[in-house]
């Protein structure tokens, strides 16, 4: 590896010596037939490689990561010349498994562009020498960790990891990913990212302008906003609207009635005294009994409010906690945690949130958060995972609004627990000069796989017009109808 990099600098001189300018730093990325594969996702196939990059940006000849790279072809013959590369959310997530679980939503895009997918260092089949083992309800939902043991498992876990975790943040990772279009030999490409997603690809925009031809943000993250104070209230906006939502609904009301009052009543239940929840174990076959929490309670509302599809449950679960058998709420919380511990990588998700927001939150929480549903449960925890790990590498202008004249579509869903749609128009405010920002009447966080969204995804990128979109078929797509039942939302 070390000659190649002598070959590549003596290569750069000599061009440079001639007044030619130097190519790219990347050598060119090899890429393999591949099968995709995710738990019990369906699989799908590619081409696939490993882009070699330097652990310290500023160390070229020190340690190495090998980062996993996977391009999912176009259905056509001859693909537009600039691919659609996926950012994915967490942060922590592996974009291999956010396709995996969303390609449906690409589908129309992949007619005629490639899919390029980056698991970012720290991520998936990139965390090689960054992992570690904790508890699950780490890595999903922080509110329900044990605040006593909290500080122990992150100390546990910095001894476990083999690479340096001040290298593993968004100022590093757009470096990454411009490599990876080098490599590709790329002169531009389209960038789509989801929740966390979107900050690392407002930030490649701010770093390499000219080799972005479009933007779509989905689920925004306005890049001066440091998330942990605000997702409280979020939540608790989200609650209260879906809430809302059913009592304007005449089955759902009359089935459930004061929905507001009954979750009130089941916190304050829980917060004296734990509940003892009989649970179906599907690995195992049997009734088991779990101990279902205050923390475990917001941690489960807080995740089923992220999906139209889950929150179409939560009044039916209420009820039943509220009629005293917690065992479904119990049941999901299980499903949820299980699946997202899999799915995110607690030491990425820390070297990002404890260098990008944490040390920017406010001194005190906001005034309501007191009065939400989740309290200060996640700044708490937050606060003991950020005093332990290690601040990493920040861009200076890091945190400055994004001004750009590149088309970019934002996206949002009205009642999305984290990234409200206040926070897109707050981004186009702050400095996006051609963008249009599309609203999902009732929807949750993230809006790419919500009815005729996946061909606004590829009208947009075929001519991208912000302007000019058509996006008239967004407002006939309603939320799901609440579950009645077990069985469906019917009588």
């Amino acid at each position: 590896m070390h000659a190649r990099r002598f070959l590549r600098a003596a290569l750069a001189a000599a061009l440079l010596a001639a007044g030619t300018p130097a190519p790219g730093v990347a050598e060119p990325l090899e890429l393999v037939r591949c099968r995709l594969e995710s738990g019990n996702l369906p699989a799908a196939f590619g081409r696939c490689g490993t882009l070699t990059v330097p652990e310290r940006p500023d160390a070229p000849e020190g340690p190495e990561l090998a980062l996993f790279v996977a391009r999912i072809e176009a259905a056509t013959a001859t693909p537009r010349p600039d691919p659609l590369v996926l950012i994915s959310g967490g942060p922590g997530q592996s974009a291999v498994d956010f396709y995996l679980q969303s390609r449906q939503a690409f589908e129309p895009v992949r007619r005629d562009r490639d899919i390029v997918l980056l698991d970012q260092r720290g991520t998936g089949r990139s965390a090689d020498g960054f992992e570690c083992s904790v508890p699950e309800t780490l890595t999903a939902a922080v509110e329900i960790a044990d605040e006593a043991a909290l500080g122990r498992y992150v100390e546990a876990c910095l001894g476990e990891l083999e690479r340096n975790p001040r290298y593993f943040t968004t100022s590093v990772a757009v470096r990454d990913l411009d490599r990876l279009r080098d490599a590709l030999g790329l002169e531009q490409w389209n960038l789509y990212g989801v929740s966390y997603g979107t900050r690392v690809a407002q930030h490649y925009l701010r770093r390499y302008p000219e080799r972005t031809r479009a933007v779509i943000l989905d689920g925004v993250v306005p890049a001066p906003v440091a998330l942990g104070p605000e997702i409280a209230r979020h939540a608790q906006a989200a609650l209260d609207a879906i809430f809302a939502r059913c009592a304007a609904t005449a089955d759902c009301v009359e089935r459930f009635g004061d929905l507001p009052g009954r979750f009130r009543a089941v916190m304050a239940s829980l917060e004296a005294e734990p509940a003892s929840a009989a649970v179906l174990d599907p690995a195992e076959g049997r009734v088991t009994t779990a101990t279902f929490t205050i923390g475990h309670l917001q941690g489960v509302v807080r995740l089923l409010s992220y999906s139209a599809q889950t929150a179409s449950l939560l009044p039916l679960l209420v009820s039943e906690a509220h009629a005293g058998n917690h065992g479904p709420l119990a049941a999901q919380a299980g499903i949820l945690l299980r699946g997202l511990s899999d799915g995110l990588s607690f030491p990425m998700h820390n070297s990002v949130i404890c260098t990008e927001d944490y040390p920017f939150f406010p001194g005190a929480p906001p005034a309501d958060a007191s009065a939400a549903y989740l309290g200060t449960a996640i700044v708490d925890a937050l606060a003991q995972i950020c005093a332990r790990w290690p601040r990493g590498e920040i861009d200076a202008d890091f945190k400055e609004p994004l001004v750009s004249d590149r088309p970019v579509l934002l996206l949002s869903g009205e009642n999305d627990p984290v990234t409200p749609p206040a926070y897109a128009e707050q981004t186009i405010a702050a400095g996006l000069t051609n963008a249009v920002h599309l609203v999902g009447d009732g929807q949750g966080h993230g809006l790419a796989v919500v009815g005729c969204v996946p061909r606004l995804l590829r009208a947009f990128l075929e001519n991208p017009a912000p302007a000019a979109l058509d996006a008239e078929c967004l407002a006939a797509e309603s939320p799901a109808p609440f579950f009645l039942t077990f069985l469906g939302p019917g009588p």
